[in-house]
């Protein structure tokens, strides 16, 4: 017998006695050790019997086969990716509200985007707060490796990136610190795009300044000088970059101005570099030039020339 039939049917039984009551404590008592009841007023206990009675054991829901979550077309899209693809928004609505927390709202297509990929591609930044609420991972990536943030990132969509840094913000840390498979993170997205408010936003959420793209070990202040922007670069500098970070291969921004036209950046970047940095580093080239120079001072004497 569960516990709400045993309170309707006995103990809020207006015949029961109070009898009955001290032998039910009683009864109770022998029968866990560890109970608490017997230290109750009966006044307690008979509340405690009426929330008992009030109770609602939840029962496990049935999953009911739905056909409709199964059907993709070649492209790998489903219902929910066709309606925000056509901006049918009451469609995709009645869809989220029927998935909440479901898996469905992560089904991904063939160029692996989710519904919250597309919701940002479309400018949808209303679609990408319900999406989120409902349950939709922020995390998953496309066939580039990017997130729905990247691409807000990429696309300028300050609407979009807005939502996805206010809501679901626990998983906002690993986002920032993810590069897609082109070696970007969020932040040289931005940098080289040259959202400058964004580049602002995402420092002041965490995002490592001094992160290096995987590709060469560029960090935003690199790419901003290979972009010869000087706005981005004076806004890098008074976030706090590191004007004397090193590429893989031992550049400094600075050593990046050379052979541009931008006088203002080399300046810039030349007070602020550690002297010791200052020199270019010795590259491949001219270690070989040198090798060139040390064999043509060799003198061969075996060497024959028309027969001599």
């Amino acid at each position: 017998m569960d516990i709400q039939t045993l309170a309707s049917n006995n103990y809020m039984d207006p015949n029961f006695d109070d009898m009955d009551l001290k032998n039910r404590k009683v009864q109770h008592c022998e029968d866990r050790v560890d109970s608490g009841v017997d230290s109750l007023k009966e006044d307690e206990y008979i509340k405690l019997l009426g929330e008992m009675a009030n109770l609602e054991i939840p029962r496990e829901s049935v999953n009911t086969y739905e056909p409709w979550k199964q059907e993709v077309t070649e492209d790998g899209d489903t219902y929910l990716h066709l309606a925000i693809i056509h901006e049918a928004e009451d469609y995709a609505i009645q869809i989220i509200k029927q998935c909440h927390n479901d898996s469905f709202l992560n089904r991904q297509n063939n160029q692996r985007q989710t519904a919250l990929h597309l919701a940002v591609i479309m400018e949808k930044p209303q679609m990408v707060e319900r999406l989120l609420k409902a349950g939709c991972d922020p995390c998953l990536v496309d066939q580039s490796g990017n997130t729905a943030l990247h691409i807000a990132c990429k696309r300028g969509s300050l609407a979009c990136f807005s939502v996805l840094t206010q809501i679901q913000t626990q998983h906002l840390r690993s986002i920032l610190t993810l590069p897609n498979y082109s070696g970007h993170t969020c932040l040289h997205i931005a940098a080289v795009h040259c959202y400058l408010s964004m580049v602002e936003i995402l420092v002041q959420l965490g995002a490592d300044i001094n992160a290096k793209e995987q590709c060469s070990g560029r960090t935003s202040l690199h790419l901003a000088v290979d972009l010869q922007n000087l706005d981005l670069v004076r806004t890098l500098i008074a976030l706090g970059a590191d004007v004397n970070s090193l590429t893989y291969g031992g550049y400094t921004p600075y050593h990046l101005t050379f052979g541009r036209t931008n006088c203002e950046i080399q300046s810039q970047l030349f007070n602020r570099t550690a002297q010791e940095l200052i020199p270019m580093p010795e590259s491949e080239s001219e270690e070989s030039d040198e090798e060139l120079a040390s064999d043509d001072e060799c003198i061969y004497d075996d060497i024959q020339f028309c027969g001599r």
